[in-house]
């Protein structure tokens, strides 16, 4: 299922940027300047912003029921952001989490080319898959209450 067309507009880059740079400064052992500098340059990446994007997609796509619709899910996730985007906590490290920070980091130039084909294989696809869910499921979390 396609990420909802008015995500990239509740949640902008710059938005994206900032509310991933506590995982990824956690992830990486940088500041959180240094983290908000590298999440800015990494959503700048269209590929990369689209497969953010879907992972906060899916996680909204597991939070619609019959008495919550994606559309009011949307505008929870905007006032959220308006309320709560710079005071969202790092995801915990698990295996899957750790798969898109090392998407990040090769698409940055920060890891090396051997982890390329380690997400490339069909493990290491599902694993980057599953860990774009649950970021977007973490993220999602801290902003929706």
């Amino acid at each position: 299922m396609p990420a909802p067309r008015r995500l990239p507009h509740v949640v902008t880059r710059k938005d994206l940027s900032l509310i991933l740079a506590p995982t990824y400064a956690a992830a990486a052992r940088v500041d959180f300047d240094e983290a908000q500098e590298r999440m800015e340059r990494a959503t700048s990446i269209q590929r990369l912003a689209d497969a953010l994007y879907q992972g906060l997609g899916d996680a909204l796509a597991e939070r619609i029921t019959p008495r919550t619709s994606e559309d009011e899910l949307l505008d929870k996730l905007s006032a959220g952001i308006g309320k709560r985007r710079s005071r969202v906590k790092a995801a915990a490290m698990t295996p899957a989490i750790s798969a898109v920070m090392v998407m990040i980091d090769l698409e940055l130039g920060y890891a090396a080319e051997m982890m390329r084909n380690a997400l490339a294989e069909p493990k290491g696809q599902a694993l980057l898959r599953e860990g774009l869910r649950a970021l977007g499921t973490h993220l999602l979390g801290q902003l929706i209450r």
